[in-house]
């Protein structure tokens, strides 16, 4: 399938003749994850270490060391690596964050550039701060559960549709987005609270009722069929760990533990 590839690229302006691809994968073909996985495999043999110090998933690669100096080394030999075999490390994209930092650490450099540091970083869909703190990551959580809602609240505020119906097209639709990765986040109380209100919200809305209408949570919860969220969050956390323990022992989590 990739012998003798031609394609087409589509803009503003219409579409372009037809042309040769002599290098790359097939953008959507359900092969390219596969083959780009073999490709990386091959190419970090030499280079990559073992979990937790070598995190890779397709092309997104985290290196983690306990000290600036290992870094760079670890850095510059995953550029040497990928480059000698046409690939490219991006510059503009690779980033370094510091745990525990103390005064005097300096700064991460590759090829004599400085790399840029930041104070969280996301990998996965999921936010990681420098202070473990995980802030940042309820608040994007709260913001795709309404990003979702919006998605369905032609559904969800519609009166002729009945109140389990929109419970379950809310626990289809908006809680996954609201509970992804929180199984390995180590929420709070005040964290916790903060995506319950807003969950009580959207249901609130979803069902025409407002604060002055003096409706206990309970019952809002009762009518949607939607539990407590708090609950969903430990149930994930349990379901999460019963995975870990049933994994092999040289699977990278119990390396972890």
């Amino acid at each position: 399938m990739y012998e003798r590839s031609r394609t087409v690229v589509r803009c503003a302006v219409g579409q372009t003749e037809e042309f040769n691809v002599e290098v790359g994968l097939h953008q959507g073909s359900a092969l390219s994850p596969f083959l780009f996985a073999i490709v990386m495999d091959q190419l970090s043999e030499e280079v990559r270490q073992e979990s937790p110090w070598t995190m890779m998933f397709a092309d997104d690669i985290v290196i983690c060391s306990e000290s600036r100096e290992q870094v760079e080394e670890s850095l510059e030999r995953w550029r040497f690596a990928l480059e000698r075999r046409g690939m490219k490390v991006s510059r503009s994209k690779t980033e370094y964050m510091c745990v525990n930092e103390r005064e005097g650490s300096g700064t991460v450099r590759l090829q004599g550039e400085e790399v840029k540091k930041v104070q969280e970083f996301k990998y996965l869909g999921s936010t990681v701060q420098s202070n473990g703190e995980c802030g940042k990551e309820v608040k994007k959580r709260v913001q795709a559960g309404w990003n979702g809602w919006r998605k369905v609240s032609g559904v969800l505020c519609d009166r002729k549709i009945s109140a389990r119906i929109k419970g379950k097209v809310y626990r289809t639709v908006v809680r996954p987005a609201m509970l992804y990765g929180l199984e390995t986040v180590s929420l709070r109380k005040r964290q916790e609270s903060e995506l319950e209100v807003a969950e009580l919200k959207m249901l609130r809305f979803s069902l025409g009722v407002t604060r002055l209408d003096r409706i206990r949570n309970e019952y809002i919860r009762g009518t949607a069929h939607v539990g407590r969220l708090g609950d969903k969050v430990r149930e994930a956390r349990l379901r999460w760990f019963g995975h870990v323990q049933r994994r092999e022992k040289s699977f990278n989590w119990s390396i972890c533990d």
